[in-house]
Parts: C-alpha cells; sequence; structure tokens
C-alpha cells in the first residue's frame, strides 16, 4: 500500500478488506488512531521479544487493532458498551468473510477487552498487543519509539478528534460511571458521578450506614 509507504502493516486479502471497512465506517481520527494501534502494539511486543509469526498470529492482531473501535462507528453503534458492539460487529463480519470461529473469537476477544487492560495484557499477545497498543498511542506510556518513527507514522496517520463523547451523549447507558466512556463523558460536561452510597441506596436497601465494603476492580484502564 504505498499510501502507508514502509510502515510494517501485514497487508493480506483479509487484513486490506478490514481495513477498507474501517476507513469506510469511522471517523477519519478514529481510523487513524487504530491504524496507529497495530503499529505501536507490534513495536511493543518486539520490545518484548515477541516477532511476527514466530510468536503471535500477525493478521490476527492487525484485526483486532484495526477494528477494535469500529463500535464508535453508525454502524457499529448498539445498545452495548461501544467496545462490545465493535466485538460483535468484527466478529460478524469476519464470519461472514469465512474466517473460523476459532480466529474470530480470538479478535472478538481483543476488542471486547481492550479496555480491560489487567485482563487483556495477561492473554495471548494477539490480545494483549491490541490493548499495549491502544494505550500507548493515548498516552505513549512505555519505551520511547525509534528516532523519528512517530514522525513517519503521524505523517500519514494524524491525530485529529475522537467520537467516544458523542456517542456517549447520543445514549448515556453507553458510558456508565466509572468506565472510560463515563470518564471522558464527565470531563467534557462537568456532572457528577453518584458516590458509592447513592449507588447501594439507590435501589432501596437503605442499609448503607456501617458498610465496610469496596468496589471490585472494573474495567477501566485507558486505553481506546
Amino acid at each position: 500500500m504505498d499510501a502507508y509507504g514502509d510502515l510494517p502493516f501485514p497487508w493480506t486479502s483479509l487484513t486490506l478488506k478490514a481495513m477498507r471497512l474501517a476507513r469506510s465506517i469511522e471517523h477519519p481520527a478514529v481510523f487513524n488512531h487504530s491504524m496507529r494501534t497495530y503499529l505501536y502494539g507490534r513495536f511493543l511486543g518486539e520490545r518484548q521479544g515477541l516477532l511476527p509469526g514466530r510468536d503471535y498470529d500477525d493478521e490476527l492482531l492487525f484485526l483486532g487493532c484495526v477494528l477494535h473501535d469500529a463500535g464508535l462507528s453508525d454502524r457499529g453503534d448498539g445498545d452495548q458498551r461501544f467496545e462490545l458492539d465493535g466485538a460483535d460487529l468484527a466478529a460478524e463480519w469476519l464470519t461472514e468473510q469465512g474466517v473460523p470461529p476459532e480466529r474470530a473469537e480470538v479478535v472478538w476477544d481483543a476488542i471486547a477487552l481492550h479496555l480491560c487492560r489487567d485482563i487483556a495484557l495477561r492473554k495471548r499477545p494477539e490480545i494483549a498487543l491490541v490493548t499495549a497498543g491502544a494505550g500507548y498511542d493515548i498516552g505513549a506510556d512505555g519505551p520511547a519509539l525509534p528516532p523519528g518513527y512517530a514522525d513517519r507514522i503521524h505523517a500519514v496517520l494524524p491525530r485529529l478528534h475522537g467520537a467516544i463523547v458523542g456517542q456517549a451523549l447520543a445514549k448515556p447507558h453507553k458510558a456508565p460511571p466509572f468506565t472510560v466512556p463515563g470518564e471522558l463523558v464527565r470531563q467534557a460536561t462537568g456532572q457528577s458521578w453518584p458516590t458509592w452510597r447513592d449507588l447501594v441506596n439507590d435501589p432501596g436497601w437503605n442499609d448503607y450506614d456501617g458498610y465496610t465494603g469496596t468496589l471490585s476492580g472494573s474495567c477501566t484502564s485507558p486505553a481506546g
């Protein structure tokens, strides 16, 4: 693909179709982020000694990366959290392309778990590196890129504007409190979140006084 120069994308018939699908349904900012996610995920994998074709399936990694935010598109905008909507869309599309269920399931997991950093990073590389790459693109928390590499990437995949808040404002249930989409909406709108006491008392239990429990962990690590 001449447009991407010598950037190391794994071009196959399926990855080209997936890229075209993502580009056709997503905001350019989301598409560019998804493509950068692959490059950074691959880079972080190399820093861990993981090589494509030897330690993981490069095609599956790319599919998970390029489709990981498909739930933010109009086509993928269902009634679940966007990462689940995107995972369902990707799995359905891959099945239509004749991809075996066990391969489609890896992509589904990679997309569905990409905001659950602590869980995803303990999974197989095709899943873990989607989360790692998406997080790196947002915060660049990790090893430094080779000199000039970020400039090469951003020359063809510039950083634009996101789409999570707009979708969540239209369907508030897609951005519940204490999730990444919920936090982005809170920051954008200044709205306040309920306290733990509010949540416990809301169903009418009225037994908060003296309660010493704590919230269990949730999928709130920033990735994208």
